[in-house]
């Protein structure tokens, strides 16, 4: 696989370490994917991993059944009011039944627009609470922790282009991290790329072009550095948006907007928000979580602004690897759960939706007695992708990407 640093970290490894790394090209030196036709905007999917288990009935509450506000206590929000102004007590209306917290009011209004799709009561094939194996399980598309050591969107990429005539397909370049190391999702055969932003002093013009003409004719460290200069340069342009905080979501989600937009940029990146195990202090419209919902929320209305014309051709995913206890906890948190809410947004959505088969907050219809049940396997979700946005072979896709799922069949309708 292969590892992209930014200036400031090829400046700061040296030329001793830089010499240990094989030589990757620049990020930038072919598309992944190079349209025949110019008009033809490329398919661009960009996965969000929550890590920690986000609490979907907090973000996405049924308030329209019957057993949700006693089931939910002091964490419950209050059902919308017609005709009257939303006050922060109150979830976003959906449709009648799910709504969504009061903090994400840019969901709200792409849900409206027909770009935001909510599939809930979903989890990966795995419920036993364990954050490292339940991350592994996302992660792999096995259901069995630790059993491969590859991810199933690495071996995704062996079947791109496969069903698209007016596409070629240069996977050396086609996916991106944006993180300090590759999460296993993007592990495998197949290379791809990595960045993350970093608080190292900016080196001054001089040292950068000393370093330039140095390495010149460098068959490793030239196109290393050439690689850096280029993909700090995109991430500068795209800075104008004045995301807050050098590592935020907000920014990771200009910055892989930065790189998705490029011409001769990657097709495909992921994106990570740690922070969303809420044992304590959980809060219902203020606190830990409220706070976080409201940043997601935020960086993915950045992220729609900063793709520009390119928000057409795309599709983002946001999946965590569990949810929460349906009740409260006596630290005033929630405990690990099992199923939760994704949220699948883009301009190639096909949106205004949530799909769910419901399982009801009834006692006896939680999990253990204490948990969302889950109806749909994050698979299903990941195949809905790969195969109806990304046009890979749903062959393959039950076969080599997720073999051994042929009971979680790819959601239709998803997908313009």
């Amino acid at each position: 696989m292969y590892k992209h640093l930014t200036k400031r970290q090829f400046i700061k490894r040296g030329v001793s370490a830089s010499l240990t790394l094989a030589a990757s090209g620049s990020l930038l030196a072919n598309s992944s994917l190079v349209a025949k036709d110019a008009k033809h905007e490329p398919r661009k999917f960009i996965l969000i991993i929550l890590r920690g288990g986000m609490d979907g009935l907090a973000a996405v509450p049924a308030y329209g059944d019957k057993h949700y506000f006693d089931s939910r206590g002091a964490l419950a929000l209050a059902e919308p009011r017609s005709g009257t102004r939303q006050s922060e007590s109150e979830v976003i209306d959906l449709d009648g039944y799910f709504g969504l917290h009061s903090r994400m009011k840019q969901l709200g209004g792409m849900y409206r627009a027909g770009e935001m799709a909510v599939i809930h009561a979903t989890a990966p094939p795995y419920a036993k609470r364990s954050h490292f194996d339940a991350q592994n399980v996302l992660e792999s598309g096995i259901s069995t922790p630790h059993a491969a050591k590859t991810g199933w969107l690495n071996r995704s990429l062996a079947g791109l282009g496969t069903k698209t005539d007016d596409l070629q397909v240069k996977k050396s370049s086609v996916a991106i991290s944006i993180a300090p190391s590759l999460p296993l999702v993007l592990q495998g055969e197949y290379p791809v790329t990595s960045w993350s932003p970093n608080t190292l002093s900016e080196p001054d013009e001089d040292t950068l072009s000393r370093l330039q003409s140095l390495y010149a004719g460098d068959p490793v460290l030239g196109p290393q550095l050439a690689a850096a200069l280029d993909a700090d340069e995109i991430v500068d342009n795209i800075r104008i948006r004045n995301s807050p905080g050098v590592g935020s979501i907000h920014y990771l989600a200009n910055a892989t907007a930065g790189f998705l937009r490029h011409k001769h940029g990657p097709q495909i990146a992921v994106l990570e928000s740690n922070g969303w195990d809420t044992h304590n202090q959980q809060g219902s419209t203020g606190g830990t979580l409220a706070n976080k919902l409201g940043e997601l929320d935020t960086a993915l209305g950045a992220l729609k602004q900063a793709m520009g014309s390119s928000w057409q051709s795309t599709v983002a995913l946001v999946v965590t690897e569990f949810g929460r206890t349906v009740q409260i906890n006596g630290t005033r948190g929630t405990d690990h759960g099992v199923a939760s809410a994704a949220f699948l947004l883009g301009g190639a959505v096909s949106g205004g939706k949530v799909v769910t088969d419901w399982p009801g907050l009834k006692l006896s219809r939680l999990y253990e007695g204490r948990d969302l049940l889950p109806t749909n396997d994050q698979r299903s979700i990941f195949k809905t992708v790969l195969v109806d946005h990304l046009e890979i072979d749903e062959g393959f896709v039950e076969e080599e990407v997720f073999p051994g799922s042929l009971g979680s069949q790819k959601l239709d309708g998803l997908i313009i």
